[in-house]
């Protein structure tokens, strides 16, 4: 592009952004609005995501062991189990700290226990996290094959509804934002379709000249360009403020609640709504004009 032709669209963006004043801000507060609910959309649906995994990672085995199994043996099952891929980690728990937790469980009706006196049924066990909860059955079935392990568990039950509602989570968010991102497509390119259609007699002259579609096109589509970046910078200010606000009231509630941190969140947040902007800002220009190349 030459450079007289690149002074030329760069004036004419600013002669209609000046020109049409309204409804450039129309279209600029269509943008942030649209944007700014796009982006909260977007938070919700990663925390969701977030929180899915983080009930995911907690997914574990509990290996229960023989009652006849000697320290060395209970020693070098843990090994093995720590050597078998797909473990992220192998805790030891006694039969007394399994009793404590149980009747911590119990709360107000630890008095339940009473009639074993000192005898502890309980038996000592390992717990296991698997890398990938996917794992989870899988790896069940291989460590009930290891000498010294009377069985293998965990709530199956609980998990494959767990790993469903998760997989639900994922999916729906994802259609949410798909759905969020035309959407503002749509609702853009009619607004600025207005400023297009205010200047359709300019753009037929320009056709009848002799003008290319793509030297007509350039101005709207910097003009789209210019509001989007406009409207992605003003909807990411809300959003970081509204993200700070709602993370500090939750966390003044529910200290350990999984939500993403703000750092880099809100940084990656930040380019992705302002290039979103800048992207449905163009493509809103491209096809508001579309038909009016048209002769």
């Amino acid at each position: 592009m030459k450079l007289k032709t690149s002074e030329y669209f760069i004036k004419e963006v600013a002669t209609s952004l000046k020109r049409n004043n309204w409804m450039s801000l129309a279209s600029i507060g269509t943008v942030t609005i649209s944007l700014f609910i796009l982006g909260m959309f977007l938070m919700i649906v990663v925390n969701l995501d977030r929180m899915a995994s983080t009930l995911e990672s907690q997914v574990q085995i509990s290996v229960y062991l023989k009652d006849d199994i000697s320290q060395k043996q209970s020693e070098e099952l843990k090994e093995k189990l720590e050597a078998m891929q797909g473990i992220d980690s192998v805790a030891y728990i006694s039969k007394e700290k399994a009793m404590e937790r149980f009747q911590q469980r119990l709360g107000d009706q630890k008095y339940l226990l009473d009639s074993l006196d000192s005898t502890n049924p309980l038996p000592n066990a390992y717990e296991i996290t698997v890398k990938n909860p996917q794992m989870v059955k899988t790896a069940s079935k291989e460590i009930e094959k290891l000498p010294g392990v009377d069985t293998a568990v965990y709530a199956q039950d609980v998990v494959e509804h767990l790993f469903d509602l998760t997989q639900l989570i994922r999916s729906i968010g994802l259609a949410i934002i798909i759905f969020m991102f035309g959407a503002t497509i749509f609702i853009i390119s009619n607004t600025i379709r207005l400023t297009v259609f205010a200047r359709r007699k300019e753009i037929a002259i320009m056709k009848y000249v002799g003008a290319t579609d793509w030297f007509i096109r350039w101005p709207f589509l910097l003009e789209g360009v210019v509001l989007g970046f406009i409207g992605g910078s003003v909807a990411i200010i809300l959003l970081r403020l509204s993200y700070l606000a709602l993370t500090q009231k939750i966390y003044d509630m529910m200290t350990f609640f999984p939500l993403i941190p703000l750092y880099p969140f809100l940084t990656y947040m930040t380019i992705a709504i302002i290039f979103s902007g800048i992207i449905i800002g163009a493509l809103g220009s491209v096809i508001s004009i579309k038909r009016y190349l048209k002769v």
